[in-house]
């Protein structure tokens, strides 16, 4: 065995590319590199990315992150790409991007959801056929969209890529797509694996949309080698192996060592995910669990939260307040807030199931009325959104014994805190807070792993690479915990009024 094995990750997501080099030997992330994206809004609630920018970012990441590591391009044995969930991405048959992606984040076509839930027979009927309920993010009803805004571009479409496939495509001229990030397409079936072609030609029985969907590989598989020209604009190793990838959250389960039950991955960023390892398709019969494959060759039942940074960033930026500042005055006001209580659904909200709710304050006096109060009613209000998150998986069945943050909410002492107290587990951060990189190129160690006879396992992979930051490690206080769940059991009752 060498004395390094060099691989590549890259996170592609809604603000930008990051991209990591990994020597799967040592364990040891050996540099970083990042560049931005912008977002093209328009009205209701379209979101929606140029592609050439992501492929920009990604030569420009990727080259900083060599440059940072001082490692030769050449010496890369692999790739893993991990890409911002339910993105719709459509080429024509020459390859070329027909429009913008249409992103997770976008409401446009919620209309065209709903129309489509119906037609499945609602939630119950959406969660017997897909084993998910399928939501105005997931990528089905921007096909329909498409259909009845585009109808020159829908006719033209030969390939239907999520942006995690389009950029393996643009890495390998290969279009496939792997069973996790397939899992938040809606016409993908998680419990059998299948694409679900019915639901396409219910959409467009010329079979269009059937003929242009990706083959389906398992997370293990190759998708193939770099192109040649692609290779030299990123200045790597044209033999490199380009891994199945996946969506971010499915990445950031390998990059957290979520890949067995028992261990439970929550990521604070703009929005919030709590999600966690399981070896069968237990679907839930709540709505709000959207059971999605793993990329790891399991299952990995999921919530997500619409409002976590965002929610605080108002917060922060009505007072004008930097980070620590904002940490210190949470920290100066008691559990609970002294009664003011923020539901803090600014974007509507997934989790509790509220997408039309607005946010609001509740529980003001002319004494709780303060700046400390409200900064920690919003930390405790994206918090108590987790908590219910994680009770609605634990009610499935799932054990958490401890939780692993990632995201840049992980890094605040105070809200580390909150969290362990209001969720009664320990919390502790990974050292590699650029989890779905880090996991992206941990699955490309394990797809060459499986090429070269099964020298090691992901398992092994994990243990070597995923580090635990033991000096973040935070334990719940038991005078806390109860003070947290009054608190917690205040905000349910508010949320039962909406």
């Amino acid at each position: 065995m060498a004395n390094q094995q060099l691989f590549l990750g890259i996170d592609c997501g809604t603000q930008g590319t990051k991209a990591l080099v990994l020597d799967a030997v040592s364990g040891q992330v050996l540099g970083q590199g990042a560049a931005a994206h912008r977002l093209i809004s328009g009205a209701n609630g379209r979101r929606e990315q140029d592609t050439a920018q992501w492929l920009e970012a990604v030569t420009l990441a990727t080259r900083r992150a060599l440059s940072a590591a001082n490692v030769d391009g050449q010496d890369i044995l692999g790739i893993g790409v991990s890409g911002q969930q339910h993105g719709l991405v459509l080429l024509d048959d020459q390859g070329q991007v027909l429009r913008p992606a249409k992103l997770w984040c976008d409401t446009e076509t919620t209309s065209e959801n709903d129309r489509l839930l119906e037609h499945l027979g609602g939630e119950k009927g959406s969660l017997e056929r897909l084993g998910v309920v399928i939501a105005p993010g997931y990528t089905l009803s921007k096909l329909l969209w498409t259909k009845e805004q585009y109808p020159d571009i829908f006719s033209r479409i030969a390939h239907i890529l999520l942006p995690h496939d389009y950029l393996n495509f643009w890495l390998t001229g290969r279009s496939c797509s792997e069973y996790g990030d397939a899992s938040g397409t809606g016409y993908f079936n998680v419990r059998s694996r299948q694409w679900d072609v019915q639901l396409l030609r219910d959409i467009d029985p010329t079979g269009r949309l059937q003929a242009a969907l990706p083959k389906l590989i398992d997370a293990h598989a190759a998708v193939g080698t770099v192109l040649p020209a692609i290779a030299e604009q990123l200045g790597i190793n044209p033999k490199a192996l380009v891994s199945s990838g996946g969506g971010d959250n499915m990445m950031g389960a390998i990059g957290t060592g979520n890949i067995q039950p028992g261990a439970i991955t929550m990521s604070l960023g703009s929005s919030g995910t709590v999600y966690a390892y399981a070896d069968s398709p237990k679907v839930s019969a709540d709505a709000a669990v959207a059971t999605f494959c793993s990329s790891s060759g399991g299952w990995l039942p999921l919530i997500c939260t619409m409002n976590l940074t965002n929610a605080t960033g108002v917060i922060r930026e009505l007072f004008e307040l930097d980070i620590e500042r904002f940490n210190e005055l949470v920290a100066q006001a008691p559990i609970g807030a002294e009664g003011v209580c923020m539901l803090p659904f600014l974007n509507g909200e997934r989790v509790p199931a509220l997408p039309h709710a607005t946010g609001s304050v509740l529980g003001l006096t002319m004494t709780n009325l303060t700046r400390a109060n409200l900064c920690r009613a919003v930390v405790e209000g994206t918090t108590f959104g987790l908590r219910h998150g994680l009770d609605l998986l634990r009610h499935n069945g799932l054990q958490s014994r401890s939780i692993r943050l990632i995201g840049g909410g992980s890094k605040s002492q105070v809200w580390r805190q909150i969290i362990a107290d209001t969720l009664n587990t320990p919390v502790i951060c990974t050292e590699q807070s650029e989890a779905a990189a880090l996991g992206a190129a941990i699955q490309a160690a394990w797809c060459m792993s499986r090429a070269n006879g099964h020298e090691d396992s992901l398992a092994e992979l994990c243990q070597r690479c995923v580090q635990l930051d033991m000096a973040s490690e935070t334990l719940p206080i038991a005078e806390n915990v109860a003070a947290s769940q009054q608190a917690y059991e205040r905000y349910l009752q508010h949320v039962a009024t909406l």
